[in-house]
């Protein structure tokens, strides 16, 4: 049961780390070309809501499994 536990946290950690990225580009805000194109902000803004619902996600099974 630690194990599942362990493996949760491990992903919501990465989840979140991954977030934090994404937090970062909307905050510097570098020119990322694709194929010579710029690429817009909204893609990142999409990528941070989805990775931080997914930790705190996580987060909470393990907080439910630990009681």
């Amino acid at each position: 049961m630690k194990s599942r536990i362990i493996g949760l946290r491990v992903a919501g950690t990465v989840y979140a780390l991954m977030a934090l990225a994404q937090l970062g580009r909307l905050i510097i805000r570098p020119e990322v070309l694709v194929n010579g194109y710029p690429m817009p902000l909204w893609p990142s803004v999409l990528a941070l809501v989805l990775l931080v619902a997914l930790s705190v996600w996580m987060w909470s099974l393990t907080q439910s499994r630990a009681e």
